[in-house]
């Protein structure tokens, strides 16, 4: 898959939104291609050159790598996320991951760590990084997919949101069985975007894994069952493909010699 290793991607932008998309490749391309040229995707892209001309500091550097990682013709899973993270070597283009550098994990990333374990037994991954979810078919989408350096929500409702909608519409229209994975009322904001997938979905829904909601009523993400539940439901209903597998440390030595390439 294209853009697989990020190098890169958790620095500040440099390369202009519409540049991005002019040399994306992955089956999202038709998509965005058709919100650069609306009036949303416009007033976006202008407003994100104006800061970055600014000399603003804006996260991640490669917008558009969780659309990269995991076309559409692969994607089984999708977890939707808010913004980016907004600290220096945080965000790398993928809802709720860090780099393998970063070692101080995000209170989010933690408690889904602290749930995978509680559910299916995974002990606790050496990295924060989810980019092994992402070549499985694990789509990490923020619903705004940039942020300026320590100001979170800074492009919340500028123009992002159609775009991310146009792709959950997509998702849910294409033929293959998924699973939508919505925490928090920002992500359940969606559901009703799924309806367009004639029930051949599964949708689940919980609280937020921020230490604020993941353990408050009436769905508590901490004991949602949602990992187990969606490797049972694609093995279910689409048994020609791979089984999903959530560990993340199994093939984390491996990414690492690729990034390396003097270390075997």
């Amino acid at each position: 898959m294209s853009g697989s290793l990020g190098l890169g991607a958790t620095q500040g932008l440099t390369a202009p939104i519409g540049q991005q998309i002019e040399r994306h490749a992955s089956d999202w391309a038709p998509i965005l291609r058709a919100w650069r040229d609306s009036a949303e995707g416009r007033r976006l892209i202008q407003h994100v050159d104006d800061r970055l001309a600014a000399g603003v500091a804006i996260f991640p550097g490669d917008t558009f790598r969780a659309l990269a990682c995991t076309p559409l013709s692969a994607m089984r899973v999708l977890i939707l996320g808010q913004d980016p993270y907004h600290g220096p070597g945080q965000a790398e283009g993928l809802a709720f991951s860090v780099p393998p550098a970063q070692h101080r994990l995000p209170p989010s990333l933690r408690n889904i760590f602290k749930e995978l374990q509680r559910d299916l037994g995974v002990e606790p991954p050496t990295s924060g990084s989810l980019l092994p979810w992402a070549h499985q078919g694990v789509l990490l989408l923020n619903t705004s997919l940039s942020v300026e350096k320590c100001v979170p929500a800074s492009h919340s409702k500028l123009g992002w949101e159609a775009l991310t909608d146009s792709i959950v519409i997509a998702a849910s229209r294409h033929d293959r069985p998924k699973v939508f994975m919505l925490w928090g009322a920002h992500a359940q904001s969606k559901a009703p975007l799924l309806a367009r997938g004639n029930g051949r979905h599964l949708v689940l829904q919980c609280n937020h894994p921020s230490p604020l909601s993941a353990s408050r009523g009436p769905m508590p993400f901490h004991g949602c069952g949602h990992f187990s539940r969606a490797a049972a439901y694609l093995a279910a209903a689409d048994g020609a493909g791979p089984a999903l597998d959530w560990r993340l440390d199994r093939d984390q030595a491996g990414w690492r010699r690729r990034q390396e390439p003097g270390k075997r």
